[in-house]
């Protein structure tokens, strides 16, 4: 049977059809993964501002692809519908989602921008009212007699468990702004950029406590590190894996970070002790780790 030459054009083009189609295809579910990676990178920094991931997932939406009904949103985002709802309602209570008076009745979004302005004016009222109700619950509290029967218990090591970056960030500063003679954090990169960003290199900086620091930052983050701050500073040894982050204070305190867990700003966890033992354990660690270590160049 033979071909003819018309055969093999319309071959050739049905082919060169297919090629570009799965070449299209492929671009759409690169762009796709892109995006759901955003998606989920923005929903982690929303949780900072109070949002669960399905009211972040439900502000988005409606940000993005304009006013909706509540019956839209629950079927694109397969969410049920009661579930739903219940969202909606939260996000009004919050102030970045309004509803119209037609039916049936539609939802829009602030402007992102818009929203996180209302999100964070929110948490500083919220925080105002508790500063101006603290010296009220102290004072009501003292009111109670004391009924501790033996006050000259010897000291017993106590443990607490932190979770989530406020908690972490309260802690920490805590920690140094109380230390009297010595700091001696130990971390990964990633570890001391956010301590960077989180203002606590700065604050040992302008103290004047004596502080030694164990990091596997690179030469391109070294400028996180104050000149002053750069002479206590030490590389750590290449065999130290990266998973271990720990803050000791003055013998007396310790903030071991557990690195076996979600990187997501509300599920890092981390242990606060005062037990003699482990602190004395950790700072022959860090002893170890620092004699084998070098100063940053």
């Amino acid at each position: 049977m033979q071909i003819s030459k018309e055969d093999l054009l319309d071959l050739s083009v049905i082919q060169m059809t297919s090629e570009t189609n799965s070449l299209l295809d492929s671009t759409l579910e690169s762009k796709s993964y892109d995006y759901e990676m955003l998606l989920e990178k923005l929903k982690n920094e929303l949780s900072k501002f109070g949002l669960t991931s399905n009211q972040s997932k439900v502000f988005l939406f409606l940000e993005k692809y304009g006013p909706s009904t509540a019956t839209q949103v629950s079927k694109t985002l397969k969410v049920p519908r009661t579930e739903t709802y219940h969202l909606l309602t939260h996000l009004q209570n919050k102030g970045i989602v309004s509803a119209t008076f037609q039916h049936p009745i539609k939802f829009s979004a602030l402007a992102l921008d818009k929203a996180m302005g209302v999100l964070i004016n929110t948490e500083k009222e919220r925080v105002k009212t508790l500063e101006n109700q603290e010296k009220g619950l102290v004072d009501l509290w003292n009111t109670i007699p004391n009924f501790k029967i033996d006050q000259n218990d010897a000291k017993e090591g106590k443990f607490q468990m932190l979770q989530g970056v406020n908690q972490m960030t309260g802690k920490i500063n805590e920690m140094i702004s109380k230390t009297k003679n010595e700091l001696l954090i130990l971390g990964s990169e990633k570890d001391f950029m956010k301590f960077y960003h989180s203002g606590f290199l700065e604050l040992i900086t302008d103290s004047k406590i004596e502080a030694k620091l164990i990091t596997s930052s690179s030469k391109k983050t070294t400028y996180i590190f104050d000149q002053k701050l750069k002479t206590k500073v030490k590389k750590t040894p290449s065999k130290i894996k990266e998973n271990l982050c720990f803050i000791i204070k003055d013998d007396n305190e310790l903030l071991l970070f557990m690195k076996n867990v979600s990187e997501s700003p509300q599920n890092v966890i981390a242990m606060w002790t005062d037990s003699t033992s482990m602190i004395y354990t950790m700072q022959l660690l860090f002893g170890y780790i620092w004699s084998n270590s070098r100063h940053l160049q």
